[in-house]
């Protein structure tokens, strides 16, 4: 029989900074060798949840308990968190935060340092898990200046050697890449099953998590387990739309067909699950399909032609033309290090193209400064942490206002404006230090909100998000692009968001532009799909799974998701 590892009896905690408590009355039972879905929007608690099983609660922050957590036999509140740290290994959300090492290579041998592991054994082992996540030629480099999707790499190359029972991953898959993605699922499934460890997953995407099984998911909203179930059971219930957790894409487009999908059909797998209930449904609903048009924008806003730069003689972005029409919204997309951020800096100024030219707005680009180029074009960076420089909620909203001369009546307003759209007005005179990293992420969108400028760049928008902020967030920016004529650029690695907000896609590779076309089209073409380290979608896959063309469906789809509006 299975012994109990993580037990929470009747546990309540507050942070020390708040009134109220975040977590109430929680009771909890986690066994050895179970793989676990910890689920919930932004805020749910389940982040919180993690820091009590780590120890993070109660030794770096502060609060009051009630009741009992115990992890391993062990009552929290009496032990250390080094005694904690040898029956838990956590891979945390905020990358920066876990790093130890001055290069990649000690950073990923920090573990097998601490067990004494012999040198020539150790630098195996380091290498080793570096070539499962794709880092092997990164062994030098200095981690703080790797890109989003590479710190994930390396934190998950982290544990894969640490002698703990419990493996606790919170947002694994915040920053990487969708073929990354994947392969970071398979890797903590591997180390599940090899290695007999029991498995904690926090994240909100949890189509990306059930590519491989999962024994219970456990939902959360407010600080409390709503729900503990099978994923089958969890994904056949309203629960996932009543608490703003995006559903399966393949499931969304099987009710958009009228099928009403049982747990006895095995819906957590769209490999594996019976269709063939839906086989009239399935034939009535392609019948509907009306193939869109492609949008024509005929005033060009950005015209890039021939653009290469290169980081110390390294050509990091390589003869890329193409152009962006007033008012379009654009998907950036490809793998980590593929050269999108390296693009979004430029167009932003703060680095300049060493062959090739860009336009702006009939402009020549190297004639404008950072200032001018500013004003036009908003960018929101990957990382918020490196764009916050107040202490105060409101105050970093309204900085670059003020710093523009606005009156304190001006500044208010439109503030109160944004922080509201972002779900973030409740939070107003909070410490930016006291919010999730997924909320500090909301905080820099709105900051460039309040900017109103020409054109907005996202770097990784949904990254921490939970599907209800975003959708709030991407909602509104809808809103702005119809009300304003607003040029909408997101570099991400969200298929959903690309499928569901774009309407043209930009696909790099390896420095190069290697497709420019509607999103549908680059999702369903596999040798894009491989060079860009995509993934095919589940609509790809229902598609095939009911001799449909993919492209159709994928089409049809986003149709449907938008309201009939293309």
């Amino acid at each position: 029989m299975k012994q109990p590892l993580i037990e929470f009896k009747d546990f309540t905690f507050r942070y020390k900074s708040q009134t109220e408590a975040t977590l109430h009355d929680i009771n909890l039972t986690i066994y050895e060798h179970q793989k676990v879905l910890i689920l919930g929007a932004s805020g749910s608690g389940k982040s919180t949840l993690a820091h009590c099983i780590n120890g993070l609660i109660p030794f770096s922050y502060e609060g009051e308990i009630k009741g009992s957590c115990r992890i391993a036999g062990i009552e929290t509140v009496n032990a250390s968190i080094f005694d904690l740290s040898k029956q838990v290994g956590t891979v945390l959300q905020d990358s920066d935060a876990q790093f130890v090492g001055l290069s990649v290579g000690e950073d990923i041998a920090f573990s097998l340092e601490n067990e004494n592991v012999l040198r020539k054994e150790m630098l195996t082992k380091v290498t080793d898990a570096a070539t499962i996540v794709g880092m092997q030629d990164f062994l030098a480099a200095v981690p703080y200046r790797l890109s989003g999707g590479q710190k994930q790499k390396v934190s998950l190359a982290g544990v894969i050697h640490e002698n703990v029972q419990i493996l606790l991953f919170d947002e694994p898959l915040a920053s990487l890449d969708p073929a990354m993605g994947k392969t970071a699922i398979e890797l903590i499934d591997d180390l599940y099953n090899q290695n007999q460890k029991t498995v904690i997953i926090i994240e909100h995407r949890l189509e990306d998590v059930l590519h491989r099984p999962i024994d219970r998911i456990i939902l959360m909203d407010e600080g409390r387990i709503i729900a503990d179930m099978t994923p089958d059971e969890l994904l056949v219930s309203n629960l996932l739309k009543t608490y703003g957790i995006r559903e399966p894409l393949y499931l969304s487009a099987l009710k958009h067909a009228g099928c009403q999908v049982l747990v006895s059909d095995g819906p957590c797998d769209v490999h594996t699950m019976d269709l063939s209930r839906f086989d009239d449904q399935l034939k009535a609903f392609e019948e509907t399909y009306v193939a869109s048009i492609e949008k024509q924008y005929d005033e060009k806003l950005i015209e890039v032609r021939d653009v290469s730069f290169a980081y110390d003689q390294t050509k990091v972005l390589k003869n890329i033309t193409f152009d962006i029409g007033r008012g379009e919204k654009i998907a950036i997309i490809g793998k980590n290090g593929a050269g999108k951020s390296t693009f979004a800096k430029m167009l932003c100024g703060v680095i300049r193209p060493d062959e090739g030219s860009i336009r702006v707005d009939q402009k020549d680009y190297l004639t404008m400064t950072i200032k001018e180029l500013g004003a036009m074009i908003g960018y929101v960076m990957q990382n918020p942490n490196q764009m916050l420089v107040k202490d105060i909620i409101k105050d970093e909203v309204g900085l670059a206002l003020k710093l523009r001369k606005m009156t304190e009546e001006q500044i208010d307003e439109r503030v109160s404006e944004v922080l509201k759209t972002c779900n973030l007005y409740a939070m107003r005179n909070w410490p930016v230090s006291a919010v999730s990293y997924g909320q500090r992420k909301r905080i820099t969108i709105a900051a460039m909100l309040a900017l109103k400028p020409t054109v907005i760049l996202l770097d990784e928008p949904t990254a921490g998000q939970d599907y209800r902020h975003y959708t709030e967030i991407l909602s509104f920016l809808e809103e702005l692009h119809e009300k304003m004529n607003l040029t909408i650029l997101f570099i991400t690695h969200d298929m959903h968001l690309a499928i569901e907000y774009t309407d043209r896609a930009i696909v790099f590779a390896d420095g190069e532009c290697i497709c420019d076309d509607q999103v549908y089209k680059v999702l369903t073409d596999p040798d894009i799909i491989e060079r860009a380290n995509l993934k095919q979608t589940s609509l790809y896959s229902l598609a095939q799974r009911i001799g449909r063309s993919p492209q159709a469906l994928i089409d049809q789809f986003i149709t449907l998701e938008r309201g009939g509006k293309r």
